[in-house]
């Protein structure tokens, strides 16, 4: 019998398309902003402009929080594997979730200015 003890169950397939799902937005998103480097003027109000569209703002929030989906996947897949002792897994998981939120609502201060 398998011993499942905070490994939880049934993560393969849902786990594989958002780690897939989230890297598809985060290479669309390094494409465009390489585009728009060679498409606009390298001085600070052209960028400032630019980023001050709410369009530009709302893909950058996507693509952050798909960064941080695509963390939590790889990381919990990690501590999951090699972390045998349940007690520090539990907190390690617990210790990355709270980091990554952590780090979703400073990108909300950051790119929305709140």
């Amino acid at each position: 019998m398998v011993d499942r003890k905070l490994t939880g169950a049934h993560y393969g397939l849902g786990s594989w398309l958002l780690q897939r799902l989230s890297a598809v937005i985060m290479a669309i998103y390094t494409f465009a902003m390489i585009l728009f480097l060679f498409c606009i003027p390298h001085d600070y109000f052209a960028w400032q402009t630019f980023f001050a569209q709410t369009w530009v703002r709302l893909f950058t929030q996507v693509t952050f929080l798909a960064v941080a989906i695509h963390v939590w996947v790889g990381i919990r897949d990690l501590w999951m594997d090699y972390i045998k002792c349940a007690c520090l897994r539990l907190t390690l998981h617990t210790c990355t979730a709270i980091w990554l939120i952590a780090c979703l609502i400073y990108s909300v201060k950051v790119i929305w200015g709140m």
